[in-house]
């Protein structure tokens, strides 16, 4: 096996040796994007074991696809730097993985939307994390007329109300089990205390990636993505506290010391307001709860998109679920949009 070399490197080698001058005289764009930790970054050898090796997406012109994939089949290798250019895995065929696509041809196909066009706010909540990192996230080789750089910028993160309605989506759902730890503890059941304390820690991962306008990748990554923010307020080290405590009592202060530095990082976003982080108790129960509804209440009174507020707090298409098979089926997840479009309204918070 040649020695490994993350793949954005090999991948840009390939398209600078191979595939550019194979493209002579056909206007184009080139880049690595899509599925693949290579396209985050987060490869490594391990990552060689099955869909990893040269590859890229190629956009031309409607009427310039045919003769590109020719001329890309007739002058492709058997490989490159040592690594196979048909690449496979488990009893799936091997083949080459350069693909030929129009722009917004490719984007319909990765997000389920032509995402050249200017995006309402289900579109945005229909569209799952991940899949936006595919598209913003990966090397591009060549863009010479900026299509890719101008969609990739308004890719880049959600307009400001949407992501407000979303921090208070990722609010609610803390809010609606803070105070689970401590009470099926006191039932004797550890265990459900302690799935309880991890669903949680997970929520508030995704929402300090929310508070710094990172787009979540799915859960292999999730942790990594996650750690590499900033953690000056020891967030990092309270969460992985609360999931190695061995009783409720160190999962609810590990987990209070968290909510109390998400509360200090909700305070320094733009136009937040400053609220008391204390703990406090859940009505007349013995859980200590940041009372995570304030936060929510916070969020959505800087959304002024009346269809976003009459909504109820469900979220976007991977704040509702994690199921693996629907986020990644962009025509799947675009099938919600019924489901937003008539969702019963609820009566607005008031401004």
């Amino acid at each position: 096996m040649p020695p490994f070399e993350p793949a954005s490197q090999l991948c840009r080698g390939f398209y600078d040796d191979v595939l550019a001058p194979a493209l002579h005289g056909i206007a184009h764009s080139a880049a690595l994007l899509g599925h693949g930790s290579e396209v985050l970054g987060y490869d490594t050898e391990r990552s060689t074991d099955h869909d990893w090796g040269p590859r890229a997406q190629i956009f031309v012109a409607a009427g310039d696809r045919a003769a590109a994939r020719a001329r890309i089949q007739a002058a492709l290798p058997p490989a490159y730097r040592g690594w196979p250019v048909e690449i496979g895995r488990d009893d799936l065929p091997l083949e080459h993985r350069v693909t030929v696509d129009t722009w917004p041809g490719w984007l319909v196909a990765e997000l389920g939307v032509d995402a050249t066009r200017a995006l309402d706010a289900v579109d945005w909540l229909l569209l799952p994390q991940q899949r936006l990192l595919g598209v913003v996230a990966g090397p591009v080789f060549a863009d010479p007329t900026s299509a890719l750089a101008e969609t990739r910028r308004r890719l880049a993160w959600y307009p400001d109300g949407v992501w407000w309605w979303l921090l208070a989506c990722q609010w609610r759902r803390l809010d609606q089990e803070e105070p689970l730890v401590q009470r099926t503890a006191e039932v004797a059941d550890d265990l459900g205390s302690a799935v309880v304390t991890a669903r949680l820690v997970r929520d508030a991962m995704r929402l300090a990636l929310l508070m710094a306008r990172r787009y979540a990748p799915y859960a292999k990554w999730l942790g990594t993505a996650f750690g590499r923010l900033d953690h000056p307020d020891r967030l990092d080290r309270h969460l992985a506290d609360a999931v190695r405590a061995a009783d409720p009592a160190g999962r609810q202060q590990s987990l209070g010391r968290a909510y109390q530095a998400l509360a200090g990082r909700h305070a320094a976003l733009p136009g937040a307001t400053a609220l008391d982080p204390a703990l406090r108790p859940f009505h007349d129960r013995p859980a200590l709860v940041l009372g995570a509804g304030r936060f929510v209440d916070d969020c959505l009174a800087r959304v002024t998109d009346e269809r976003l507020r009459a909504l109820p707090l469900f979220g976007s298409v991977d704040q509702l679920s994690d199921n693996v098979d629907l986020l990644t089926r962009p025509a799947l997840a675009g099938g919600l949009r019924a489901f937003y479009e008539t969702a019963a309204p609820v009566t607005p918070p008031p401004r």
